[in-house]
């Protein structure tokens, strides 16, 4: 596989590994969000893209700062101190609730008191673990990852960063029109500010397969009716939002750009059409 593919994702092929990496990814927002200062937005549970897999980045401690990284190359779950030290824990399909007691041994071993509230921290099932789907999954999100950023980079300010959301599995970005949304208190921070979410999802229960996504709040009517590069159309079931599917940049060519395309497309659309 070349570094310019979009590797193939269909969840059919890969929804068991999938939904393991899932509750692992769930393991380490729960993990993040208990050590971390809450931000805006919930910015202190999501994770990043990383050559190697999703990180935490630094996690404050008292004792000692520490990362935690879901190696998606060398199919580890990696802890890394501020002190210099590393532990390594194999992915294997173990249990969510496996893992997360594997993760806070490993702290205790290095001498980092992690309280954790551990109903948070996922069941006993254990799951599938396909290495080569998540070796595709890995490069996938790499390289959405890298086309999110040079979006963002066109935005300039008044962006988030780009996240890796725990609790969907999706990688999303906002762009803020720097508006207050009319009738919503000023001071709710969740709710408060105009803004568009662009995102990838690898499939959930709305639309079955991998899909880019791009959502507006409040709700611009208008959208529906403007007119979407090939490969996307308007989705209206259970939300609404501009979906272009990943299969279809899978077969064609600079499919980069193509995705810049509907990313900018839409985004133009909707800040026109916003109030102001």
């Amino acid at each position: 596989m070349t570094h310019d593919e979009f590797p193939p994702l269909a969840l059919a092929g890969w929804r068991p590994s999938r939904d393991t990496l899932h509750r692992y990814a769930k393991v380490l927002g729960a993990i993040r969000g208990e050590l971390t200062p809450k931000q805006k937005h919930w910015r202190h549970i999501s994770l990043r893209v990383t050559q190697d897999g999703l990180s935490t980045t630094a996690i404050p401690s008292a004792a000692a700062g520490f990362e935690l990284l879901l190696d998606f190359s060398a199919h580890r779950l990696t802890i890394d101190t501020e002190r210099g030290q590393a532990r390594h824990v194999p992915l294997a399909g173990q249990a969510a609730a496996t893992l997360a007691g594997q993760i806070l041994a490993a702290l205790a071993e290095m001498d980092i008191p992690a309280e954790i509230d551990r109903g948070k921290l996922g069941d006993a099932a254990p799951g599938e673990y396909d290495r080569a789907a998540v070796e595709r999954c890995g490069h996938a999100l790499r390289r959405i990852d890298e086309v999110f950023r040079r979006f963002k980079s066109r935005l300039g300010s008044g962006t988030s960063p780009v996240q890796f959301w725990p609790h969907h599995f999706d990688l999303a970005m906002s762009w803020f029109s720097g508006r207050l949304v009319p009738g919503v208190d000023p001071k709710d921070e969740e709710a408060a500010e105009e803004q568009m979410t662009f995102g990838f999802s690898t499939g959930d229960e709305t639309i079955a397969d991998p899909y880019f996504y791009i959502t507006a709040y409040p709700p611009v009517a208008e959208l529906a009716q403007i007119a979407l590069p090939p490969g996307a159309s308007w989705n209206a079931c259970h939300w609404q939002g501009a979906v272009m599917t990943y299969e279809f940049l899978t077969g064609v060519d600079r499919p980069e750009e193509k995705l810049l395309d509907f990313l900018a497309r839409v985004q133009a659309a909707g800040a026109a059409r916003m109030a102001g």
